[in-house]
């Protein structure tokens, strides 16, 4: 991925997030599933957030995700939860 840049900054800033419900209840399947990926994606695309490269499993979700540096990793989990 090549550096993005903002003004006067040039900033690769990926990340590799994990995202957990609560005891690890599987939830995460079929619609419920295809559901998630297609809230995820628009969730991402409204903020400016590039999403990489995702997927999500039958109890937690993996993301790899370009977050500008004007937010900060907890901003944007708090933002997708």
């Amino acid at each position: 991925m090549d550096n993005q840049s903002i003004q006067h900054t040039r900033w690769n800033c990926t990340y590799h997030i994990v995202f957990i419900p609560k005891y690890r209840k599987k939830v995460m399947y079929g619609s419920n599933k295809k559901d998630l990926v297609e809230i995820i994606k628009k969730l991402c695309e409204m903020k400016g957030i590039q999403l990489i490269e995702g997927k999500v499993c039958v109890d937690h979700i993996h993301m790899y995700v370009a977050i500008p540096p004007k937010m900060s990793v907890s901003e944007v989990m708090s933002y997708l939860k």
